[in-house]
């Protein structure tokens, strides 16, 4: 069970937020393989704020896609509660995104970049909690810092501390420092060290995430009370019913079959082609294909043939010809680390 705020979920496992990636689409397939609660990928405040072409993509939130959270990322604390209280028109929870370690948006002042800046990340959690009601729970989303620094590890703790103190239901921490960005191990004894110093406050741990078995190693060596999944759930939208039936104490399921992986794909294609319409989901597809091709038994082969594909019939030929339930396919892949991986898809 892990709880935020009013909201109880009974697995403690949720898809994070993934730039370019955790739209409705995606979601969906992870809730259909036991992912009980995920995240949007982050907004940028003035998108919300004023009128944009985006508000139809980013609000559209299904009826069985709750609850979910959506994820915030600005400068200034003004705008950042402007922005909160729009986004709890739709949303179940608000999420402050202190985390994101990309180069453009530490220039801006956005993201990991205000761990460094602990008075404005103060004020703006602040901001935040005012603006949204009040049963609505805001979390928070953080690196382990800028850097190794004593005074960055100092700014993380004042961070967390006053946001605890301000009423936020949980805060999710990533055991990278921003400056890191994906490179190195995260490190999971910080995870532990900040759930030694807050106690029964709710911290979920990030960073390092590929296989189930990682999900119940950082569970049991951090006392973390969930996790969650970023770039290993990138085509891999099973890792979430592995990871309930290890901590059920069951046997880890076989890997998909070729065939149930054409049955997924099949229908990440079309939640996509109801958000984006058959033309650009035949394009913004072309990502998760290549990240599900890892699991194919020819993946190299299979990932270049959804590299090729331009529009709805390439990609229904591929499906058909690389994914044929009735040819005796050799077993699916299980993923067992990182593999080739693109860092700026996971914004945290």
């Amino acid at each position: 069970m892990l709880r935020i705020g009013p909201i109880e979920l009974p697995f403690p496992v949720v898809q994070a937020a993934l730039s370019g990636y955790s739209d409705a689409a995606m979601r969906m397939v992870a809730r259909a393989h036991g992912c009980p609660y995920a995240i949007h990928e982050v907004v940028l405040d003035r998108l919300l704020i004023q009128p944009s072409k985006l508000h139809r993509k980013i609000f559209f939130v299904p009826e069985q896609d709750h609850p979910v959270a959506g994820q915030i990322m600005g400068a200034d604390p003004v705008e950042f509660g402007q922005a909160a209280a729009v986004m709890a028109e739709v949303f179940d929870v608000i999420d402050i995104n202190f985390g994101c370690p990309v180069r453009k948006v530490l220039g801006r002042c956005r993201g990991g970049f205000l761990l460094s800046e602990p008075h404005t990340a103060v004020e703006i959690i602040r901001r935040v909690r005012d603006a949204v009601p009040t049963p609505k729970p805001v979390t928070v989303k953080m690196r382990r810092g800028m850097d190794d620094s004593v005074e960055s590890e100092r700014n993380f703790f004042r961070i967390l501390d006053a946001a605890i103190e301000i009423g936020v239901a949980a805060v999710t921490v990533h055991g990278r420092t921003v400056e890191q960005r994906y490179v190195g191990p995260s490190r999971w004894p910080f995870l532990a060290q900040v759930k030694r110093h807050v106690g029964d406050f709710p911290i979920l741990g990030s960073g390092d995430l590929f296989t189930a078995d990682d999900i119940v190693r950082m569970l049991a060596e951090t006392n973390v009370d969930g996790v969650t999944v970023a770039r290993g759930c990138i085509g891999n939208p099973w890792i979430f019913q592995e990871a309930r039936a290890l901590l059920a104490g069951e046997p880890q399921p076989e890997p998909p079959s070729v065939a149930e992986q054409g049955r997924v794909i099949r229908q990440h294609f079309e939640y996509a082609e109801q958000t984006e319409g058959p033309k650009m989901a035949s394009r913004l597809m072309r990502k998760f294909g290549i990240k599900y091709s890892e699991l194919h038994p020819s993946g190299q082969t299979v990932r270049d043939a959804f590299v090729r594909t331009r529009n709805r019939d390439d990609w229904m030929t591929v499906l058909d010809r690389w994914y044929d339930p009735a040819v005796d396919w050799p077993p699916g892949v299980r993923k067992h680390g990182p593999g080739d991986l693109v860092a700026a898809g996971a914004c945290g």
